[in-house]
């Protein structure tokens, strides 16, 4: 069993100890100390990283008692100084003890559980057991940052069993023996092992970031600390530069962004409109221009700037008229390949296109009268001769 330092002392940051055994963990060198400082994952905490003497710790890992260090090489000195990231650490810190700020409020206020807790690189989560809503959100974040600001005492201690059954825990534990308990003054009492700061100040601020819903509640991001304020000046920047971008005030910014939405939709409505109409036009100069193919008549080309969307519209047109059928390709590669058909032809689209995909590459499908694939990377008129050899036959 390794002994851990960090249980009752979360700020030391250099030690020294004893090697007691080598090994291998997922194929890198590992170690197991008589004791440290190094946090392994675990409810919802990251690893703490740092070096061994000059080695570095890359993971730490908790095997059924043993703490594993995994090295980045081996070490093979039988003594060694261990020295922690600090800013990791007390980053994790900052967010351990403000998750259990927030949500002690959530439940102090509205008698609501915290289901589980991601402590993630760039921020953290929780996630509650009913949907909030956005005033009572507001509410806890509220009441969290008073408990902070009031700068109350965060202290652990362990309690037995007996000990347990008769105190308020805000989550009942399903461990068993002697707990490790986190208390913050008068307002949250909880079983963790977790690394947490000594006074609720040290979290600085907690701030929720976003909500969304999660498995019948809601999903709680949130940021403390160090990350609340990174988080605030990429805020601000991104305000800022948005503000500078449409000459609007930051409080204008909402409704400048929905007009400009406004616009792009309309533009979108004006732009899908002249394409229908160039399509039109285009595909009318094609049918004209069909040649005889068996008992068809056959558009079969390749046509610059147009997406499979535009090939499709062209097709169709095309095939409105009796006895057309239609092959249309695009011009850049890997190319999009669109096959259309009047009514009454015997000729199938989906087996024209399976042919031509089968020898040139690609895929795609569809029906008899429409068919439309993608990802052909053979010259366009390799696959027009195809084409055209194939619709002859067909009729």
């Amino acid at each position: 069993m390794t002994d851990r330092l960090y249980y009752t002392n979360p700020y030391l940051r250099e030690f020294d100890a004893a090697v007691v055994e080598r090994t291998v963990h997922d194929g890198k060198p590992a170690v197991v100390l008589d004791r440290t400082a190094f946090y392994p994952s675990s409810g919802g905490q990251p690893f703490d990283e740092g070096t061994l003497d000059d080695v570095r710790v890359i993971d730490v890992v908790d095997d059924d008692g043993r703490v594993l260090h995994v090295l980045d090489r081996p070490i093979e000195r039988p003594r060694v100084a261990g020295a922690i990231d600090w800013n990791r650490r007390f980053d994790h810190m900052q967010q351990h003890t403000g998750q259990h700020v927030l949500s002690a409020a959530f439940d102090r206020l509205f008698d609501v559980r915290t289901e589980s807790f991601h402590l993630g690189a760039d921020y953290s989560t929780i996630d509650l057991a009913r949907e909030m809503t956005p005033a009572e959100i507001g509410r806890a974040e509220d009441e969290a940052n008073r408990i902070v600001w009031e700068d109350r005492p965060v202290t652990v201690r362990f309690a037995g069993a007996e000990e347990v059954a008769a105190l308020p825990l805000r989550k009942e534990s399903r461990r068993d023996g002697t707990l490790r308990l986190v208390e913050i003054l008068d307002f949250d009492l909880s079983a963790c092992g977790g690394t947490h700061v000594s006074r609720t100040g040290a979290i600085g601020s907690i701030v929720v970031s976003a909500t969304e819903r999660f498995r019948g509640g809601s999903r709680v991001t949130f940021l403390c600390g160090g990350r609340a304020l990174r988080g605030y000046r990429g805020l601000r920047d991104a305000v800022a530069a948005s503000v500078r971008a449409l000459s609007v005030l930051p409080a204008d910014l909402p409704a400048a962004i929905e007009r400009m939405q406004a616009d792009a939709k309309e533009l979108r409505r004006l732009v899908k409109d002249y394409q229908s109409k160039v399509a039109a036009q285009e595909a009318d100069t094609l049918a004209d221009s069909a040649v005889t193919a068996g008992s068809v008549k056959l558009v079969a080309t390749a046509l610059n700037g147009w997406d499979a969307a535009g090939l499709k519209t062209i097709a169709a047109r095309i095939a409105e008229r009796s006895g057309h059928v239609a092959v249309l390709i695009s011009e850049s590669a890997p190319a999009a390949v669109v096959i259309a058909r009047a009514a009454g032809l015997p000729h199938d689209a989906g087996a024209l296109l399976r042919t031509i995909v089968n020898r040139h590459g690609g895929k795609g499908g569809g029906r008899p009268e429409l068919a439309q694939g993608g990802g052909v990377t053979a010259p366009a008129a390799e696959v027009l001769a195809t084409a055209r050899e194939l619709v002859a036959s067909s009729s």
